[in-house]
C-alpha cells in the first residue's frame, strides 16, 4: 500500500521482500478469503500506549477506500458478522490486486532478498545479500514476531533500535490463553467445545464464541481479550450472556424432576454442563444453591498462566513508540526520511479485519509523505 501510493506520486520506489513471494500472510487471513477490512474501523478498536495516534491515517484511508479498490478490480466480497469483509474468492484475489497496482504505479518488487544491514550518512545505505541500495527515504514495513513459521522476523524492530528509535513492551496478542495444571485438569475433558461468551478484562469485554482446549482457552473471544491480558491478571467469562443468574430456578419449577444438568444442557452443550452442574435434581437442589451456581456460570473467573506464544499469536502487540513518529506521516521525529507503519508499529487492532486497515491506512500515510 505504501509502495504503490509512492508510486502513485511519480517516485521510484523499491519494495525489498524477504519471501518468495509479496503478501505472504495475506493469503492465509480469513481461512483463505482475506478478511481485509472491517466497516466499524474506529480508533478505540486498536490497542495502543497513545490511543490518539491512529486517529489522522484512519482517518485518511477509511474502509470505503480500499474497498473502492476491491471493487474497481472486480472483486466479490461479503460481510459477515461484525462488519468483517472478506473475497467471495480467494485471498490471492487481494494480493493480485495490490501487485497490479503497484505495477501500475511503477513499483519494483524484489522477492528472496535478505536484509543485512541499514545506515545512514547523507542517505539510507539498505545492505542485502544481493547488494545494496541507496536512498533518501525507507519504510520499515516488516510486520512484527507473529507466525514465525512464515519467516516473521522483529527486523523492524532491530533497526528501529539501530537508529535510537524507542520501543513499547513487545509480546503476542490475538493469542489462545494457557491455563495451570490444576484449572486444565479440569477442561481438558472438554477440549473441542464452544459456546457463546461474553469475555473481559478490565474494561475491555468482548461477546463472541469461546473454545476450550487442550491447552487452555481460544476462539475468538478469547484471542480479543488475549490482547488486555498481562501476567497474572485474571478474565471474568460469562458462559451464559443470554440469561440472568437465576434462570436455573424458573426452570427447576416447571420440571423439578430435571437434574441440573439436564437443565443446564438446555442453554449450553452437554460436555460443558456436565463439566459445571451437579447430578442432582432440580428438586433436590436448594434454589440458593442453584442462585450460586448460575452466578458462577456468569462470572466464571480465570487467570491465565500465560499465552501459546507468537506461533499461534496473529499480531504483534506494542513495537516501535509512537511517540517518536509523526501521526500525520508515520515518519520518525528524530531520523528525517525513516518510516514505520503497520504492524511493526505500537498499533494493533481488534480480531476481524481491524490491523489489515491500519497496514492500509498507515501504508497510505506514509505513501503520501515519502
Amino acid at each position: 500500500m505504501c509502495a504503490l501510493t509512492a508510486g502513485r506520486r511519480g517516485r521510484r520506489v523499491l519494495l525489498l521482500e524477504h519471501g518468495a513471494q509479496a503478501g505472504a500472510k495475506i493469503l492465509i487471513s480469513g481461512g483463505g478469503r482475506c478478511n481485509f477490512t472491517n466497516i466499524g474501523t474506529a480508533p478505540d478498536r486498536f490497542f495502543s500506549a497513545n490511543p490518539h495516534f491512529c486517529k489522522s491515517a484512519l482517518s485518511g484511508y477509511t474502509p470505503a477506500d480500499f474497498l473502492a479498490m476491491v471493487e474497481k478490480h472486480n472483486i466479490a466480497w461479503h460481510e459477515k458478522t461484525l462488519g468483517q469483509l472478506f473475497c467471495d474468492g480467494s485471498a490471492k484475489q487481494i494480493v493480485a490486486m495490490l501487485l497490479d497496482e503497484c505495477a501500475a504505479a511503477g513499483v519494483e518488487i524484489r522477492t528472496g532478498v535478505n536484509i543485512r544491514e541499514v545506515t545512514r550518512a547523507d542517505c539510507f545505505r539498505v545492505e542485502t545479500d544481493g547488494g545494496y541500495f541507496e536512498s533518501e527515504t525507507v519504510v520499515l514495513a516488516t510486520g512484527g514476531l507473529s507466525i514465525p513459521k512464515m519467516r516473521a522476523t522483529g527486523l523492524s524492530h532491530e533497526i528501529a533500535r539501530r537508529f535510537g528509535l524507542p520501543l513499547t513492551e513487545i509480546r503476542p496478542g490475538l493469542v489462545p490463553l494457557t491455563l495451570a495444571p490444576e484449572l486444565l485438569g479440569r477442561t481438558q475433558p472438554i477440549s473441542g467445545v464452544s459456546l457463546p461468551v461474553i469475555a473481559a478484562i478490565g474494561r475491555k469485554s468482548f461477546r463472541e464464541a469461546m473454545l476450550f482446549t487442550h491447552r487452555g482457552l481460544s476462539g475468538p473471544a478469547i484471542l480479543q481479550i488475549s490482547s488486555a491480558w498481562r501476567d497474572g491478571s485474571a478474565a471474568t467469562i460469562d458462559l451464559l450472556p443470554d440469561h440472568k443468574a437465576d434462570f436455573l430456578i424458573a426452570r427447576k419449577r416447571a420440571r423439578p424432576k430435571a437434574s441440573v444438568r439436564t437443565l443446564l444442557h438446555e442453554v449450553m452443550p452437554q460436555r460443558a454442563a456436565d463439566l459445571f452442574a451437579p447430578e442432582a435434581t432440580a428438586a433436590d437442589t436448594p434454589d440458593k444453591t442453584l442462585l450460586a451456581l448460575g452466578a458462577s456460570l456468569k462470572a466464571w473467573t480465570v487467570t491465565p498462566s500465560g499465552t501459546e506464544g507468537y506461533a499461534k499469536a496473529e499480531v504483534t502487540l506494542g513495537g516501535i513508540d509512537t511517540g517518536g513518529l509523526s501521526s500525520r506521516t508515520m515518519e520518525s521525529k528524530k531520523i528525517p526520511g525513516l518510516f514505520a507503519i503497520g504492524e511493526a508499529v505500537d498499533v494493533t487492532g481488534w480480531l476481524g479485519g481491524y490491523n489489515f486497515q491500519w497496514a492500509w491506512a498507515s501504508g497510505h500515510s506514509a505513501g503520501l509523505a515519502a
